[in-house]
């Protein structure tokens, strides 16, 4: 499956509005149909107190690439909102950039079941540090949420 022109602008048109992103300088690296991947620098602003890269930033990018994937396999007029998203931290983001790669495992008429993994990069080596389990529910591109 082809991921269409018109639904790769939708997401990154969308990921462009996403001023948390925006705040965590992070990258949309690619986007296929049921797959995005997001990246984002461990910068100053985003460590926790031992020097680690936050949970909160290793969340907010996973559950972006898992939510986007979801929204790559929906029709045009359709939106997706986190319904429920699990996180599983599996070891401290010690790295320069974070990298999430987020996907569809299965897509309903109501819900999609996502999954994201995170992780934490220097150079050329990289550590699985997180892995995020989910669900979005589709909305109507005109509906107020």
């Amino acid at each position: 499956m082809q991921l269409s022109p018109e639904i790769e602008r939708k997401v990154k048109h969308s990921f462009v509005k996403q001023s948390m992103m925006a705040t965590f300088s992070a990258k949309l690296v690619s986007v296929e149909p049921g797959r995005v991947e997001i990246s984002a620098p461990v910068g100053a602003n985003c460590l926790q107190q031992h020097g680690f890269g936050h949970a909160a930033l290793t969340f907010g990018i996973g559950d972006s690439a898992a939510g986007y994937a979801a929204l790559s396999v929906m029709p045009l007029e359709t939106e997706v909102l986190t319904s429920e998203m699990k996180i599983h931290l599996l070891a401290p983001a010690r790295g320069d950039m974070l990298h999430a790669i987020g996907r569809v495992i299965k897509t309903g008429k109501r819900l999609v079941i996502v999954q994201a993994d995170v992780f934490a990069c220097t150079g050329s080596d990289r550590s699985h540090i997180a892995f995020l389990t989910g669900t979005m529910i589709p909305v109507s591109a005109t509906s107020k949420a």
